[in-house]
């Protein structure tokens, strides 16, 4: 690594938190909504922006494109059919959360169930961001920083090594990040590294296409056309390990819901909307970001089979070999402040999401009844010191994850996913169900779920498990509530904390977000491109 690239990647990382620090300075951090909501002022552009950035990181680069290398376009299902989600988040799921006038998920289960519930789900929330995303996040961030620095050649040790030592660096700097301007200033700078990201990553599959057809990127994707057209289908067979077809309407569905509707490391971002317009505007323009997202999230997996080979040992190193095969030196100090705060924003937007959670659930209500608020910002602040170093030990051993870091989130996600969302939708639109009801569903799921997986996980999809496994939730939720409901039904008071006018142009976008789906998946069939 010569001097140019360190410079210049010091000096953009630098810059983008010199600007996002200004713009955050008018938000006061010694409150909670300050510290963990941004005040409450965020715009539909910056609530994208900070949403892609916290969803968007290496963990996707490096695994969806991994995945890619081996299955071809079906995996792009992750990305595209997450509109749908979107969708729903924007007309749906956002006016009840701000109606309830909630700081968070959970809050919304402690008012339409009981404290119980709200603190069961708190709890498997924090568990696995600190076990399993905030680790994740590290571990694939730091095998793109070693393909592309040679970290365990420079320091002369092996690559192992050298990951646990960059996730310590990263994870260390994003503690820091975070503990001097909160959500507000993560928020600010994701919006240009939002930007960055898509240009430097639309960059890369369109570098390597033209390498591949001497000078041509046509000529390039039509090798891509001849030589792996099978890989350009995305459409799964049904017994495919990665998405099959059937799952689209069922198990990826109810997990995209899940993800995008009810986690509170995506929610939360919305919920710093100044009101529910600007809430809308922002999952909206996500929506559309996550269709497009697989032409660098997905596509250069299928392009690195073609350039590197199909031989690579692990898969997860297809997306940081072709950055090494592809990228002129002197541009390194670039994509690696991309990739950086790529990796900043999920682990600080996870980081920061785990220790509200635990703030807002545990800490004030439990220890510190009449905590000022100022007291709770700075419970805020050592639970998020306390997290990071946790996530950072945990990091180095998520390569010896399996089934590849992609698969491996979404698998440990679904010890919770499922049963969370039924109570949430269930709640939303019954006045019957009841607490007992939702803590009678965890149970029954986790049960469920662990059978399952043991039992006939290693013969299906995880996605059949879950296709099954949430219709399942929501009967056991609503039988319980028929054998002892409610004494009388549950009316909602409203105690939204922002203005909740609708934006007027949310059908009409919803409509087009659809539409570009569909044809999506028509481009990337046996009808278009993959015959």
């Amino acid at each position: 690594m010569n001097g140019l690239v360190f410079i210049s990647f010091i000096l953009i990382i630098g810059f983008v938190w010199f600007y996002a620090y200004k713009r955050s300075r008018s938000v006061n951090m010694n409150t909670s909504d300050g510290y963990f909501l941004g005040g409450r002022s965020l715009t539909g552009i910056t609530i994208a922006g900070t949403v892609i950035m916290t969803n968007l990181s290496t963990e996707q680069l490096v695994g969806q494109n991994g995945q890619s290398y081996v299955a071809g376009m079906e995996v792009m299902a992750w990305e595209v059919t997450s509109a749908i989600a979107l969708v729903l988040l924007a007309l749906v799921f956002l006016p009840h959360y701000m109606k309830y006038g909630v700081d968070t998920i959970t809050d919304f289960i402690e008012i339409r169930y009981d404290t119980t519930t709200k603190r069961i789900m708190s709890f498997l929330f924090i568990f696995t961001y600190m076990t399993s995303f905030l680790p994740v996040v590290l571990y694939s961030g730091s095998l793109v920083f070693n393909k592309i620095f040679s970290v365990d050649i420079l320091l002369g040790v092996d690559p192992i090594i050298a990951v646990a030592v960059v996730s310590s660096v990263i994870g260390i700097v994003g503690l820091l990040y975070l503990l001097i301007g909160g959500l507000s200033l993560a928020a600010h700078s994701d919006t240009i590294y939002g930007i960055a990201l898509i240009v430097g990553g639309l960059s890369i599959p369109v570098i390597a296409l033209t390498m591949m057809g001497g000078g041509n990127f046509l000529d390039g994707l039509d090798t891509v056309r001849q030589n792996t057209p099978e890989k350009l289908n995305a459409i799964g067979a049904v017994d495919s390990d990665y998405v099959p077809w059937p799952t689209l309407f069922l198990g990826m569905l109810f997990n995209n819901l899940y993800f995008w509707c009810a986690n509170q490391m995506i929610v939360q971002k919305t919920l710093a909307g100044r009101d529910l317009k600007e809430g809308q505007k922002g999952a909206l323009y996500v929506a559309f970001f996550k269709i497009f997202g697989a032409l660098f999230l997905v596509f250069p997996g299928i392009i690195a089979f073609n350039m590197i080979g199909g031989d690579l040992e692990n898969a997860d190193n297809a997306y940081p070999s072709l950055l090494a095969a592809v990228l002129p030196e002197w541009s390194y100090g670039i994509f690696g402040a991309v990739i950086f705060g790529a990796i900043l924003s999920s682990f600080v937007g996870s980081l920061n999401a785990t220790a509200t959670l635990f703030t807002l659930d545990f800490y004030q209500p439990i220890f510190k009844k009449d905590a000022s608020p100022k007291q709770i910002a700075r419970a805020g602040k050592l639970t998020t010191v306390v997290v990071a170093l946790v996530s950072i030990v945990i990091a180095p051993f998520i390569s010896f994850a399996p089934s590849g870091l992609y698969n491996f989130i979404q698998q440990f996600n679904g010890l919770y996913s499922m049963p969370l969302l039924a109570i949430i939708v269930l709640g939303f639109f019954s006045k019957y169900v009841t607490a007992q009801g939702a803590k009678i569903t965890f149970v029954f799921h986790i049960v469920a779920y662990v059978l399952l997986t043991f039992t006939i996980g290693d013969k299906v999809n995880y996605l059949y498990i879950f296709s099954i496994l949430f219709p399942l939730d929501v009967f056991v939720l609503w039988f319980a509530g028929k054998v002892k409901p409610l004494n009388k039904p549950f009316e909602l008071q409203a105690k939204n904390k922002v203005d909740l006018g609708q934006w007027k142009y949310r059908y009409l976008v919803s409509a087009l977000v659809i539409i570009t789906m569909i044809i999506t998946y028509i481009v990337f069939s046996p009808l278009v491109l993959a015959k």
